[in-house]
């Protein structure tokens, strides 16, 4: 893999300083250095303190990248919204985890995609997912084909410049049209799994806007301003309106619903490459649509807006 620039700046630059203005860390520029990779200017071996003119090109080549994991590809078909050079965006269904663990060494998201990446012969790159989902969460997860593409993504992520807005079922009805909870969350010390609302936890926001009501149950859309595990599931619970489907914390289940009633509808991001804002959406499953059929004919909806 390499990336190509041609600087078009009129003052002399130094090859370190074009690099960091383009979000190459120290860090990056180091792995790239020490496992095979190289920097070349003008198609000649370059340093970092090589000073680049107008009009001079610069060639980041990337090594060959190695997954920390012992990967078994997986040739389950993807549901793909959007791919590029750069980045891989997929509506992943409920029930799949997004990356491989003891409980599911096998079919894991990465799994699938590693597959893909061998059906379709790409060489030398491993995908990193930037915004993971939970098991049986489905929706839009953006993954960055290359370390460099992640790593633009991990900076954008910090920032809380990646938005992500979802669909949430919560159990009950909720009065308010709109509302933040602003609630700090830690690991529960009575579970490996679940998180809890505790004081000494780290800061936790949660932006929700009510889209649709039903009998005995709130649909709403839901903006995280931070990206905190289980933090939609959470803080639904802890308002006393679980997700419809979360047995973990406290919702029920409801067929055709299985699972807790959360999907990620859009992503949106800054192309770096590109240069440009991307916005990708994806449907409600099958699982969800079926369950607002339903709900619809038992008793109708009131709101705003439809599930869409």
């Amino acid at each position: 893999m390499q990336i190509n620039w041609v600087y078009d700046g009129k003052a002399p630059i130094k090859v370190k300083t074009f690099l960091k203005k383009r979000g190459v860390s120290r860090r990056l520029l180091s792995h790239v250095r020490s496992c095979g990779g190289n920097i070349l200017l003008n198609g000649l071996p370059g340093r970092k303190v090589d000073k680049m003119n107008t009009a001079d090109s610069l060639t980041l080549l990337l090594p060959v990248e190695k997954s920390k994991w012992d990967l078994t590809p997986s040739y389950v078909p993807l549901d793909i919204l959007y791919e590029d050079r750069d980045f891989l965006i997929i509506n992943k269904p409920a029930g799949v985890a997004s990356i491989p663990s003891f409980l599911y060494p096998d079919d894991s998201l990465i799994n699938r995609v590693w597959g893909y990446y061998l059906l379709r012969g790409y060489h030398g790159i491993i995908p990193h997912i930037a915004t993971r989902l939970d098991r049986d969460t489905s929706g839009v997860v953006l993954i960055g084909k290359h370390r460099y593409a992640h790593s633009l993504l991990d900076e954008q992520l910090k920032k809380h410049q990646i938005k992500k807005i979802y669909l949430a079922l919560l159990s009950g009805i909720i009065k308010a049209d709109h509302f933040t909870l602003e609630l700090p969350l830690g690991r529960d010390p009575k579970s490996f799994i679940k998180r809890q609302v505790i004081l000494t936890g780290k800061r936790a926001s949660t932006e929700m806007w009510k889209m649709a009501e039903f009998n005995d149950a709130t649909l709403c859309k839901v903006s995280l301003h931070t990206g905190k595990t289980h933090q939609i599931r959470v803080h639904s619970a802890y308002i006393g309106h679980p997700l419809v489907g979360d047995t973990l914390y406290g919702g029920r289940i409801e067929m055709p619903l299985q699972r807790q009633a959360l999907h990620c509808q859009k992503v949106t991001f800054f192309h770096p490459f590109k240069k440009k804002m991307i916005e990708i959406t994806c449907g409600l499953p099958e699982d969800l649509e079926s369950y607002f059929k339903r709900k619809k004919q038992r008793g109708g909806s009131r709101g705003r807006e439809q599930a869409k």
